[in-house]
């Protein structure tokens, strides 16, 4: 089973002294603002790229959304970094002295909810601790630049001893070279990329905006140390995930990079052949008191992390070797009436996937615990062709071999 997130002592505690637990009118105007906020990044999600200027685009200018933000959706996107980080190849030791920087660009900071993610997890992590921590923070909003020090600042103090240096950046990512001051090559290039809630909003008014997404994402990599990850999490929205699938495929055509992750090959998106289809990942979260209090308020269930995400590498490696019985699940396991359904995905396409229930066997148990993001392998799976060439469910047979190569 997938392991369930929890947000670090440290990082609940720097939250707590920014945004206490409140009751009474204060909560109740918190709440609202989570509300405004929700709506600002669902149904009016638009205004953040057809109108730059407008409140929804810089919500952290307003201090009644600030702290809406830093009390629920913060935490939130701060757990879905850490939960990708997660799924980054081990970091290996670098020997020498003095030990160079393990070097971050986080665009489109915001409050710098990435920053504050990564500076915790290689806190947590063994050669992370050995190595100075350098983050460049981009942003176009001042505000956001002022907040996420301010973040930063209470951590540091809190951890003590930390040898990590913040640089935040203030550039406009939509205007043309405003990346180019950070060009580098050799070992000052970044180890890690992350660009959390911001694709989506740019290029929105462009003739093409995934050309230009696409045209970003290429300059970035080449920001990128040899053995780096670029990491875009986006929200699970289908509109915004079905863009980054077309982001993705013009980046795999242009032989830019490798996907890691999620994807298992290198073919173009076999969801963006149904115009209803969409990939999406649902996580498990313990949610911290605060956020569960919000949720009881206001109606909402954050009782999992939802989001769309690529992890790009240009040294060919990805989170499992490639193979035609390796599968990636791309929905739920649904339970029917004498059977179990899921879909997969991987280089043959996305098939709906079943086992009825009395051809259960020890072989095939495995399919009993598969999740949404799970990596599994299929020996003998039964395809069959409808009318037409259509495929109908795939089968999986009571001598087929089903495994859990990974959870997520």
């Amino acid at each position: 089973m997938p392991r369930v997130r929890e947000l670090s002592p440290s990082v609940l505690l720097v939250l707590s002294r920014l945004v206490s637990v409140e009751r009474g009118e204060a909560f109740r105007a918190l709440c609202g603002a989570v509300t405004s906020l929700s709506r600002m990044f669902t149904r009016e999600r638009e205004a953040l790229t057809r109108d730059r200027g407008s409140q929804a685009a810089d919500y952290l200018a307003d201090e009644t959304l600030r702290r809406g933000y830093l009390a629920y959706f913060l935490p939130v996107n701060l757990a879905k970094v850490q939960a990708l980080l997660d799924e980054l190849p081990a970091m290996k030791e670098v020997t020498g002295a003095p030990r160079p920087p393990f070097r971050v660009l986080d665009l489109g900071c915001g409050p710098g909810t990435a920053s504050l993610g990564v500076l915790d997890w290689l806190r947590h992590v063994k050669f992370g601790r050995e190595r100075p921590i350098e983050v460049v923070a981009v942003d176009r909003s001042r505000p956001a630049l002022v907040e996420t020090e301010r973040l930063w600042n209470e951590y540091r103090q809190l951890a003590g001893g930390l040898d990590a240096r913040l640089l935040p950046t203030q550039a406009d990512l939509e205007r043309a070279g405003s990346l180019k001051h950070l060009s580098a090559s050799g070992p000052d290039r970044f180890d890690l990329i992350v660009m959390a809630n911001t694709l989506n909003e740019l290029f929105g008014t462009a003739r093409n905006p995934i050309a230009r997404r696409a045209k970003l994402i290429s300059t970035l990599l080449d920001l990128l140390a040899p053995q780096g990850s670029l990491l875009v999490i986006e929200p699970a929205l289908r509109g915004v995930s079905r863009d980054l699938h077309r982001v993705r495929d013009v980046l795999v055509a242009e032989q830019s990079c490798t996907v890691y992750s999620p994807c298992l090959h290198e073919g173009p998106c076999p969801a963006l052949i149904n115009q209803d289809d969409w990939c999406h990942e649902e996580r498990p979260w313990t949610p911290p008191p605060l956020v569960a209090a919000i949720d009881r308020e206001v109606g909402f269930i954050k009782d999992a992390l939802k989001f769309s995400y690529l992890i790009l590498r240009k040294d060919g490696r990805t989170i499992v070797p490639r193979a035609p019985d390796c599968y990636r699940v791309v929905s739920e396991l649904r339970e029917m009436k004498g059977e179990k359904r899921a879909w997969l995905c991987n280089e043959t396409g996305r098939p709906e996937v079943g086992r009825l229930d009395r051809e259960r066997s020890e072989a095939n148990a495995a399919l009993d615990e598969w999740h949404r993001g799970a990596i599994v392998r299929v020996e003998g799976l039964a395809r069959k062709e409808g009318k037409d060439g259509k495929r109908v469910v795939a089968r999986i047979p009571a001598a087929a071999k089903v495994e859990v190569v990974r959870p997520v």
